[in-house]
This record gives structure tokens, sequence and C-alpha cells, in this order.
């Protein structure tokens, strides 16, 4: 109700006006969860404006794919998902540096994905050798992202159907 309410305040306003965009992110935002079919276009369309009016921007733009990313998942398009999430990984490491929390974020937004695709080399690799040293290093080792982190490596290593007896005791060590 507030994403709608929000919208309804600003959708006079012209396109380029950086309230109304901020009123589109807010209404996709709040649609994401509970209405991912109504989102995605909402969603979409935040992120053209921020390309077309603020290509700026970046971190702001990282911000909409990375929604945008999260409703393909909900709605099932993981493989969709996934693609975006590697940009916004990528793009998240060379804006923010790696041991940014929000680039930690989206390392673990990709690591969940690869992992729900089946994909757990890669995840348990990008986990353990590039995401979860930098989080222990610069968010400390009881920080929520960190916590996350342990809990997908951990997931990683026990759903691999080619998981080992090591893997498995380093899963329950974690």
């Amino acid at each position: 109700a507030l994403g709608w309410a929000c919208w309804k305040a600003y959708v006079g306003r012209p396109e380029a006006d950086g309230v109304r965009c901020s009123a589109v992110g807010i209404l996709g935002s709040a649609l994401r969860d509970s209405r991912p079919e109504e989102a995605l276009p909402v969603l979409e369309a935040n992120l053209a404006l921020k390309r077309r009016y603020w290509p700026h921007e970046k971190r702001s733009i990282l911000g909409a794919q990375n929604n945008l990313a999260n409703c393909l998942d909900h709605l099932g398009r993981e493989g969709e998902a996934l693609v975006l999430q590697r940009v916004v990984y990528a793009e998240a490491v060379n804006l923010l540096g790696i041991s940014h929390e929000n680039t930690l974020l989206s390392g673990l937004n990709l690591a969940s994905s690869l992992g729900a695709l089946e994909l757990y080399e890669e995840s348990k690799l990008l986990v353990r050798h590039q995401l979860l040293p930098e989080a222990r290093r610069s968010l400390g080792v009881d920080q929520a992202v960190t916590l996350k982190l342990n809990q997908t490596l951990a997931n990683g290593l026990c759903f691999d159907p080619k998981c080992t007896r090591d893997d498995l005791l380093e899963a329950e060590t974690i």
C-alpha cells in the first residue's frame, strides 16, 4: 500500500524527475516479494529510467539491477537472475571493491543462486576463496553477511552429489 501511495503521489511529475524515479523503485521493491509478476515491469522501468537519465549514478543502477535479479529469482527465472547477478557482482567489485558490504551481499546472492541451480563447485569456489575471507576480514566473523556466507558454503558442501566425507565434516565444522 505504501509503494502505491508513493507512486500515486509522484506519477504526475516528469519522467526525468528524480523523486518520480524513486517512487517507481519503491513501488517495485514493495511488490517484489509478494507480487513479483506485477513488480517485474515496474523494476524493469526503474532500471531503464536510471540508465537513461542518471547513467553516472552507478551505485543506484547496481541497486536497480540487484532488485530486478531478485525479482526474476522470485518468479522462478533463476537462469536469467543468475546472468544479471554475475553482472551485478562484477560491477560491484569494480565500483566498490571486494571488501564493501554491498559487494559481499551481491556475491552472496550470486553464490546462493549458483547453489540453487546446482552449480555447487562454482558456488563453493566463490564463497571459499573470494567472499568468506574478505567478509571475515572486513565485516567480522559474527556479522550477518559473514554468517550467511558460512551457511551458503556449508549448504554447497552438503548438497553437492559429489560430496565427500571430508566435505561433510567441513560443513559440520562451519
